[in-house]
C-alpha cells in the first residue's frame, strides 16, 4: 500500500489544468458535474487502493 502523494508531482502541471478546463468547454453545469463524476471514478479505479482513494478526500475536504 502507498500514501497519497501530496508533492507536486505532475510534468507539465499548467498543461493538465489546461486540460481539464477544455473538457468543460460547452458543457452546462450538469453535464460538467457528470464529467468531473465519471473522471473521478475512472482514476480511482486507476490508484485501486481505497485507503489511498480516502486519504485523498480527507485532502480535499480539508482544503474546502
Amino acid at each position: 500500500m502507498t500514501d497519497l502523494t501530496l508533492a507536486p508531482n505532475l510534468d507539465a502541471p499548467d498543461d493538465t489544468y489546461a486540460d481539464l478546463l477544455a473538457a468543460h468547454d460547452g458543457l452546462t453545469e450538469a453535464q460538467s458535474a457528470a464529467l468531473n463524476a465519471r473522471l473521478i471514478l475512472i482514476l480511482a479505479n486507476h490508484i485501486g487502493d481505497r485507503r489511498v482513494i480516502l486519504q485523498a478526500i480527507k485532502a480535499a475536504k480539508s482544503v474546502a
